[in-house]
């Protein structure tokens, strides 16, 4: 392969070296990728000259972030095997010595970061955290651009940090970071490079065409969402984001992964099109991975024997289905009866429930707004961390049964069901709290938590009917 300048100088202001961990390469006709992984400490100068120009989504704090920061914190050696990494191109490279590249990326709304741009936000934060910036001043950052505001902002503190890693004074950007970095395969012959450059628009939508995203865009405009939207109350449907941009405040991931609770109740599961059966996600998944609720949604809905071709639409035939969809259509409210009533179910049990951490750090105070129900907009007396939540909801399911013609229906009323009995469940409930240490992200995250209150949801119920 022919390589281009080797005068660093010829560089822009713009370039990086990047020095990969076992760098191995590869080429195909006019593209080479150079893979690998490359230490913290390699990629922070990638993040001093990028923005995400080329990304075709900015990136923005959330619960993507939020997982990929707590996984390079708890499990740093696992976080290369638990992320696809970031994927950067440009058109101008040299090799360098001991597996390093220099990169020049000039045409900034096509080279750069092409995938990876919630990775990069969430690593930059990691970085400004090790750096001693504060956690106030680190929680005010909402988008890519606040980032890059406060990154360079704190570039002196960024220094530093980056000059005790040199010393081996820390050893805290030790943690990996897979990288792929695509260019043209000869940059010196221009044909190969235009060709090169017009690839990189393909293959950043391809990247960033994200599973969960686009299975999320394929059944709405499939149909697969439209019982869902005609079983949930009028007023609940329309706060929801069915469609991808929709400015809605609620997900449709939220809606998808509750109406696994009824739905994980058909027996037989009906099969796929490729003939396997559709397998219902993991309870903790409906508070830890909301896109594998989605996938698995759009699996069991686009069976032959849960719908039929109606031009474009598909239209549900299935009767279990739809009755295990028209009881999903309630979840939303059920969920915030639960929400709004469970601190005081929780008091009631010697408890109080405004000092735990978690609790208190989402009612500051100083708060000048109340807390506000996340389906129906309504006064809620404590904002709650969705991990104690969700448990709770799933318990339902033990008031639930699969009839002798395959359709869910209830045992008994939820409402009054919880309105009876929410007290007693927080008395149990409380035990699994206090054992994870009030940690929403262990309790919603444990399989352990779900069981103990279907547990209790059963014993509460088949004490009712002896009763």
């Amino acid at each position: 392969m022919n390589h281009i300048d080797t005068d660093a100088a010829s560089f822009s202001a713009f370039h990086a070296v990047i020095k990969f961990d076992k760098l191995v390469e590869q080429t195909v006709e006019r593209i080479t990728r150079f893979s690998g992984f490359v230490p913290a400490r390699h990629f922070v100068p990638v993040i001093d000259v990028l923005d995400l120009e080329a990304n075709p989504r900015s990136s923005k704090v959330g619960q993507v972030t939020t997982a990929i920061r707590e996984s390079i914190e708890n499990t740093p050696n696992d976080f290369p095997f638990k992320t696809k990494g970031i994927l950067l191109g440009a058109s101008r490279y040299r090799k360098l010595d001991r597996d390093r590249i220099g990169v020049n990326f000039e045409k900034r709304k096509v080279e750069g970061i092409l995938d990876g741009g919630h990775n990069t936000l969430a690593i930059g934060l990691h970085v400004l955290a090790l750096a001693g910036v504060s956690d106030a001043r680190i929680k005010k950052v909402k988008v890519w651009d606040d980032f890059r505001t406060l990154w360079h902002e704190q570039a002196e503190a960024v220094d530093q940090l980056r000059a005790r890693v040199r010393d081996g004074e820390t050893s805290d950007l030790d943690f990996l970071i897979p990288v792929e970095l695509i260019v043209p395969s000869d940059p010196d012959d221009e044909v190969v490079t235009e060709e090169f450059e017009a690839s990189l628009l393909d293959i950043c939508a391809a990247r960033n065409n994200n599973v969960q995203l686009r299975v999320e865009a394929k059944a709405n405009k499939r149909g697969y969402f439209d019982d869902l939207k005609l079983t949930l109350p009028a007023y609940i449907s329309e706060r929801v984001e069915w469609q991808q941009g929709d400015p809605k405040p609620v997900k449709v991931a939220d809606i998808v992964a509750l109406s696994w609770i009824p739905l994980a109740m058909l027996d037989p599961m009906p099969a796929a099109d490729d003939g396997k059966p559709v397998v219902a996600p993991l309870p903790q998944n409906l508070y830890r991975n909301k896109g594998d609720c989605v996938v698995r949604f759009e699996r069991l809905m686009s069976s032959p024997v849960v719908t039929t071709e109606r031009g474009a639409i598909a239209e549900l035939r299935n009767v279990p289905v739809f009755s295990a969809l028209a009881i999903a259509g309630q979840f939303p409210e059920l969920y915030e009866l639960i929400y709004r009533k469970f601190p005081e179910a929780y008091n009631k049990n010697d408890g109080k429930y405004g000092r735990i951490t978690a609790v208190s750090k989402m009612n500051p105070a100083n708060a000048k707004t109340k807390p506000r129900t996340r389906y129906t907009d309504q006064d809620a007396s404590y904002a709650s961390p969705e991990g104690y939540i969700i448990p709770l909801v799933y318990g339902l399911t033990a008031l639930l049964e699969r009839r002798d013609d395959g359709t869910i229906a209830w045992k008994t009323d939820p409402t009054t069901f919880l309105n009876d009995n929410l007290t007693e469940i927080a008395k149990k409930y409380k035990g699994i709290m206090q054992m994870m240490d009030f940690d929403p992200q262990k309790i919603g995250k444990s399989g352990a938590a779900y069981d103990v209150v279907r547990d209790a949801y059963t014993t509460l119920l088949l004490a009712g009917v002896a009763a």
